[in-house]
């Protein structure tokens, strides 16, 4: 199947704008694209480039604020059809779904459940049978077998054979061999022993170390897949007389490791001394725009190292629960912010891993709005390579208009001050959430375009002018204020003294790092202009109708 479906395609997009998408990534195609409206049609030399564009494009690259969805085009006589599913568990009974296309339904085949691989097949129009059980019936397109047994799912219902948070480890990479065994048969046994499936990231930082591993499980499924990898590695050490010692490492995003230390390091002081491990944490310099998770490395026995494992992903996947529940009850977050879309985390949305897709907000995403509930514009200037402009506006300014569109922002680049300037300034005007998309996509767009090497972190300045009257408030007695925001930030934010304010008395504040960085000491200095704000409006009269009215004089 070498021709491809691309959806969720913009009314905006043309044929060009998709071929020059396929050229970015290096896929080739061997005739023109077909574009509809809303979706469109390529053929592609062979499966295996078909298969490469389904893996790097779909979910993952955006045109014009769309995420394009790739599979492969399945013929017309097919997209609603009926499909074979063998293999089921027996105590099991399914609703299929019909909205399904045939080409995502065949993926299905040989998904392990419940130690069945199941088998997924089409039936040609030809070969269904006219008399289809009608729908509560049994599964749909199939003879029932019988009611189900005690205390297995009713109808409809699937069981929740995956946690909402995967477990991500590190493994040194001459391990990943054994890991997979021959002809991947460790591997296979591994999943089937533990109802979980897993992704070992071979292809990820070619010539790393440490290659990452994803499992997909419940927790006590992801748990005993890693006491097994532990296990094997062990075994690989022995055999290959390898004498350095072989950590436990955990992968897990930012937004948790906070609550995993506890205040003043108590829960994970706890987790140590309870499972009798010793457990370090990556700094945070270590974080980037394309690494937002910190290693959490857990040394002892593997008996210990497994039930420091379970401690340290309970409370991970209790801070995500309470991201989730937290972001559903307020209402003064970012509204309609979707992270999975930026392109900003790996795989998937921040502080989840490769597979969640919940929206849990950046951190201090509150704050910058109005009264009214409405967010305000913001203005910021943010200052990026001299050399990297041309990448940032694009051919005929395609680049730009397209990020202005996609984040909802007004972004212009401002000329040079003079010849030899190395440094130019992008003014981004908009909302809060526009902020944090049209910044998103320059600092990765600096990245991508190699402005800075694979080691080094990008990290840019950025201004942001407030009233002069608050620039106090923002220092702080003694500079306690902004001594705070640098500490909980990990960005550097200079008020410069004895600047002259501007016609509209407005002063700079300089703020300097990575992205996570640089957006939350902008939302915090918000809060800080949103408070100055507040106490600056005038106090209603205690009738709260406007001023109070003279007394009548006596005469």
């Amino acid at each position: 199947m070498n021709k491809l479906y691309i959806g969720n395609v913009s009314e905006e997009a043309s044929a060009e704008d998709l071929e020059t998408i396929f050229e970015q990534w290096k896929i080739p195609h061997s005739g023109p694209f077909l574009v509809k409206t809303g979706y469109a049609f390529v053929d592609c030399p062979d499966e295996k480039i078909a298969m490469k564009a389904i893996d790097i494009l779909s979910g993952k690259v955006d045109l014009h604020g769309k995420l394009l969805e790739v599979e492969h085009s399945v013929p017309k006589r097919q997209r609603s059809c009926k499909l074979q599913i063998r293999n089921i568990p027996p105590h099991m009974q399914w609703e299929v779904s019909v909205n399904w296309s045939v080409g995502k339904a065949l993926k299905l085949n040989g998904f392990l459940m419940e130690n069945f691989a199941l088998k997924v097949s089409y039936i040609p129009d030809e070969m269904a049978t006219a008399d289809a059980p009608p729908l509560g019936g049994g599964r749909r397109g199939f003879v029932p077998r019988g009611p189900p047994r005690s205390g297995s799912p009713g109808m409809g219902a699937r069981p929740k054979l995956q946690s909402e948070v995967p477990l991500r480890i590190l493994v040194p990479t001459q391990f990943v061999g054994a890991i997979i065994g021959k002809e991947g048969a460790t591997i296979r046994n591994i999943t089937k022993q533990t109802h979980s499936k897993i992704d070992i990231h071979r292809k990820e930082n070619a010539g790393a170390a440490e290659k990452p591993i994803t499992v997909h499980s419940t927790p006590e499924g992801c748990s005993n897949a890693c006491r097994t990898i532990m296990e094997i590695m062990q075994k690989e050490a022995l055999d290959t007389k390898f004498t350095e010692e072989i950590p436990l490492k955990i992968l897990a995003h930012n937004n948790f490791v906070g609550r995993l230390i506890g205040k003043e390091g108590r829960n994970l002081k706890k987790i140590e001394v309870d499972t009798e491990t010793k457990i370090t944490i990556s700094p945070l310099q270590d974080l980037t725009l394309y690494n937002p998770e910190r290693t959490i490395t857990v040394k002892g026995s593997i008996e210990a190292c497994s039930r420091a494992e379970e401690e340290v992903m309970k409370k991970v996947r209790e801070s995500y629960e309470n991201d989730v529940a937290a972001m559903n009850l307020q209402s003064n977050l970012i509204p309609g912010l979707n992270l999975n879309a930026l392109g900003l985390f790996p795989g998937g949305a921040p502080g989840m891993g490769p597979s969640m897709g919940h929206n849990v907000p950046p951190p201090g995403a509150q704050g910058g709005y109005s009264f009214g509930g409405q967010p305000e514009s913001e203005t910021v200037h943010l200052f990026i390579p001299a050399l990297a402009v041309g990448a940032i506006i694009g051919k005929q300014g395609q680049h730009i208009k397209q990020l202005s569109r996609y984040a909802g922002a007004s972004i212009k680049v401002a000329p040079p001050e003079g010849m030899d300037t190395k440094q130019r300034m992008v003014i981004i005007a908009g909302p809060p959430e526009a902020q944090f998309k049209a910044q998103g996509r320059i600092f990765g767009k600096l990245k991508e375009e190699n402005f800075f090497g694979p080691k080094e972190e990008v990290k840019l300045e950025a201004h942001i002018k407030v009233p002069s009257f608050a620039a106090g408030r923002v220092i702080g007695k003694g500079g306690k204020t902004v001594n705070e925001l640098q500490n909980l930030t990990s960005a550097e934010v200079v008020v410069p003294r004895d600047q002259t304010p501007d016609e509209n008395d407005q002063v700079i504040v300089k703020i300097t790092g990575h992205f996570y960085a640089s957006q939350l000491a902008q939302r915090k200095i918000q809060e800080i202009l949103s408070q100055v704000r507040r106490q600056q409006q005038p106090k209603p009269s205690p009738r709260g109708e406007g001023p109070p009215l003279p007394r009548p004089s006596r005469k």
